[in-house]
């Protein structure tokens, strides 16, 4: 039986996705029961037909990933782990929650892998966890470059490093395990999680822009690239998810085109932001609401960042959606929601 963690997710509910091509029985975490309807819709969206009874053979597990004895509970007669679960945020007061679950859910995983000698095991990082270029001769991201942690390190980064470390420990200890690092990833979700929010935020008239670049890669790309590796036995390896490294501004003009809405066209000074995320955060202290903007998230949206995808596409021969192709299957998900409603 194949276990996936934070299945109600973006990725984890792709994972679930690609797993229901294989017919292998499948053990899904979650913890909020809300989220299986949002996975059941998308199984409607990718299998009009056949969503029923490609749904049908998850078994759904209420479990939280912090909680050693549930996920040994969950851990019972499984060969194989995809390790989706993960807390991403970027506010300074989170950092002690995403260690205890993006390195302790983690370690509690590959300690019970271990134990119960679990054959496959996949774990999600980020490009975050991956060494930044040392110089200005060296600008591209690639898997061997070495881990720095400095002043612009966010704390989610450093906790995916360390889970990362105990993925490597396992591995040490015998663990056939492999890490993928993919970049920001975009696909059929809900507007309102993770990283698809920046698709509401196009769709309301987004004006403004930054100066920075990233990656973005499909959701559908990482879970079969992630099916793929167990599937081949490669293990002992780490691999960057690149399906398209793109200015922001092309990014946004390119939602923005998709959506019908005018590409945004004003470049907003870093000096503003700089300003706007110490006044979100000093207005955060009387709301206590989550401030919408933080240092973290302004170093990533004015810094420049590039990522080798080579090694992955030589190890599997695998050609990557397009960006146009990852926003195109985004709103045809948002679209199909909708019109359920």
């Amino acid at each position: 039986m194949i276990l996936v963690t934070g299945a109600t997710g973006l990725l984890g509910s792709h994972v679930l996705i690609e797993l229901s091509k294989t017919n292998q029985s499948i053990r899904a975490l979650h913890r909020r029961s809300e989220g299986i309807k949002k996975v059941e819709q998308l199984f409607q969206f990718y299998y009009p037909e056949s969503f029923a009874e490609k749904f049908a053979t998850i078994e759904w597990f209420s479990c939280d990933i912090e909680d050693v004895c549930a996920v040994e509970d969950a851990m019972e007669n499984i060969s194989i782990v995809y390790h989706c679960a993960a807390l991403v945020s970027f506010r300074r007061r989170d950092y002690g929650k995403m260690v205890r679950v993006n390195r302790r859910g983690t370690e509690i995983l590959v300690n019970l892998s271990l134990e119960k000698k679990v054959s496959h095991f996949c774990y999600v990082s980020s490009t975050a966890a991956v060494g930044k270029p040392d110089n200005a001769t060296n600008l591209i991201v690639k898997e061997t470059n070495k881990w720095e942690e400095n002043e612009q390190t966010s704390g989610y980064a450093l906790s995916k490093h360390l889970a990362e470390k105990e993925v490597w420990r396992g591995i040490e200890e015998g663990l056939n395990a492999v890490i993928v690092n993919p970049s920001v990833i975009l696909g059929a979700g809900n507007w309102d999680e993770s990283s698809l929010t920046i698709f509401r935020t196009v769709n309301h008239n987004l004006k403004f822009y930054t100066s920075g670049a990233n990656a973005v890669v499909d959701a559908r790309d990482v879970a079969k690239i992630m099916v793929e590796l167990v599937k081949k036995s490669i293990f002992n390896e780490r691999f960057l998810l690149i399906g398209e490294n793109l200015p922001f501004l092309d990014l946004l003009s390119k939602i923005a085109l998709r959506l019908g809405k005018k590409p945004p066209s004003f470049s907003t000074p870093r000096f503003f932001a700089e300003v706007a995320w110490r006044a979100a955060s000093l207005l955060a202290l009387f709301t206590r609401k989550a401030p919408t903007l933080t240092k973290e998230t302004v170093n990533s949206a004015y810094s420049t960042t590039r990522y080798d995808d080579e090694k992955i596409k030589s190890a599997l021969n695998y050609t990557f959606f397009t960006a146009d192709e990852m926003i195109d299957n985004a709103v045809k998900f948002h679209e199909f929601t909708h019109s359920k409603k």
